[in-house]
């Protein structure tokens, strides 16, 4: 189902049941999946593969040129998966290079204006809330959640069933589980209340708050040899635990404590 007023170039190839609606234009390099909806006004470009069922609201500018300077004119490509709602006014850019593609996994929504730079890595069952800002190389876990307004410096990581308060400035890494806002930014608690709905049980939440007071409450402890230190009890066995450990380790900017 293709409006009479919208431009879809011949050579994108379009699974079954596609809906794209009024003036929306449609590149030639784009692949959509089975049963995706174009609502109005959306531009989808470059090299870039959707899967199925995802939504596209008023205005949402999917695919275009990455605004990082270094980028050569080379083929560059945005990988979405499925299920995926994109809000009015949403942009997501392809990568730079041809070797690093935007990746967007499944089942997330972004809200309103939101925006995903190049080379952003997503997982899956993310919100992005209106006006939330993920700059170049950002990675985003799973079940994680940006609050309106929050903007994520490039290169950093949000863990995890994390969640990041409204009005943020993110220029470190946010750790899986926990629950982040400020300007500067600072963790306040594990996500408890997340964690629960999403069926964590009470043995891990009661490790991962162990492991919490253990690594952020004493905010001019040595966080590595707090490390060591957790890794010494019994709550380090613990698989969100172990997870826990290993993003902070693997950190390169450093985490927002």
């Amino acid at each position: 189902m293709i409006h009479p007023t919208a431009l879809v170039s011949e050579n994108a190839q379009l699974g079954d049941n596609v809906h794209i609606g009024p003036f929306c234009v449609v590149g030639e390099n784009v692949r959509l999946g089975d049963g995706c909806r174009l609502h109005s006004h959306v531009v989808i470009e470059g090299h870039t593969t959707i899967g199925r069922d995802n939504e596209f609201f008023p205005f949402a500018a999917i695919g275009g040129k990455t605004q990082d300077l270094k980028y050569a004119g080379e083929p560059t490509a945005l990988i979405i998966g499925d299920r995926n709602v994109f809000r009015e006014n949403t942009t997501v850019h392809r990568g730079t290079f041809d070797h690093t593609p935007t990746r967007i996994g499944h089942d997330n929504l972004f809200l309103c204006y939101a925006h995903i730079a190049h080379e952003c890595q997503v997982g899956n069952h993310v919100i992005l809330s209106n006006n939330g800002t993920l700059a170049g190389h950002v990675t985003v876990e799973d079940h994680a959640i940006v609050s309106g307004l929050t903007a994520i410096h490039q290169f950093c990581r949000v863990g995890c069933h994390s969640i990041i308060g409204g009005c943020s400035r993110i220029i470190q890494d946010i750790a899986p589980y926990t629950v982040v806002e400020g300007n500067p930014a600072t963790t306040r608690a594990i996500n408890q209340v997340g964690l629960s709905r999403r069926g964590f049980t009470e043995d891990d939440l009661k490790a991962l708050r162990s492991a919490y007071k253990r690594l952020f409450l004493k905010k001019d402890a040595n966080l590595g040899l707090a490390i060591s230190s957790l890794k010494a009890e019994s709550t380090a066995n613990n698989a969100h635990v172990k997870h826990l450990i290993a993003f902070i380790e693997g950190s390169q900017r450093g985490v927002t404590r």
